[in-house]
């Protein structure tokens, strides 16, 4: 979903890896990490991690940007419980997620 949402973005590369952040940074040779911030209970975790990380890759870095007040809320948790009760998530996520979504949790018969 996310190469699919982001395929209009010629600088947006999406990956994964097993293990380490820093160890996945060592070897695309990337020195600055991105992390979205929504509320305070999340930079107190995310804080936490850029410090371990600084500790086991001093080279790294850890840059945190907040969300636009529209989207503080929004979490996964919160746009599964919204979509398993038949809710509508469309607001809250990109058009082609909640497309999967709704296929993927029908709403339910009441």
């Amino acid at each position: 979903m996310l190469k699919e949402i982001t395929a209009h973005l010629p600088n947006v590369e999406i990956d994964s890896f097993n293990g380490l952040l820093v160890d996945y940074a060592a070897r695309r040779n990337v020195n600055t990490i991105l992390r979205g911030i929504r509320a305070v209970s999340d930079y107190e975790t995310e804080l936490q991690m850029a410090l371990l990380n600084r500790r086991l890759r001093p080279e790294t870095e850890t840059v945190f940007l907040t969300a636009a007040a529209e989207h503080s809320f929004v979490s996964s948790r919160m746009v599964k419980e919204i979509i398993t009760l038949g809710g509508d998530v469309a607001s809250v996520v990109p058009e082609a997620v909640a497309q999967r979504l709704r296929s993927k949790f029908p709403p339910a018969k009441r």
